[in-house]
């Protein structure tokens, strides 16, 4: 299956870390809805970024787990390959 890297460049005002992580839970408690895996995701609270690797049929697919888990929808989305 395909995997994407999503970027969200700005973390809504005030949210930490720990928001993240609930976002996250609330993705993997919608994604099998869409065919959608969120593997890792990390967060720069410095620079207020989030980014979340997931495994999806498609672009669109990562992107609908996000508007219905929580809203907070990425402004970039890649289509990746993993390396070593």
């Amino acid at each position: 299956m395909p995997l994407f890297m999503d970027v969200h460049e700005e973390l809504p005002e005030g949210a930490t870390a720990k928001d993240v992580a609930e976002a996250h839970k609330a993705d993997m408690q919608v994604q099998d809805d869409y065919g959608v895996k969120y593997l890792r995701y990390w967060v720069d609270e410095t620079k207020h970024k989030v980014f979340c690797l997931a495994e999806a049929p498609d672009a669109e697919a990562a992107i609908a787990v996000h508007r219905e888990a929580h809203g907070l929808l990425a402004d970039h989305v890649y289509e990746v390959v993993e390396g070593s």
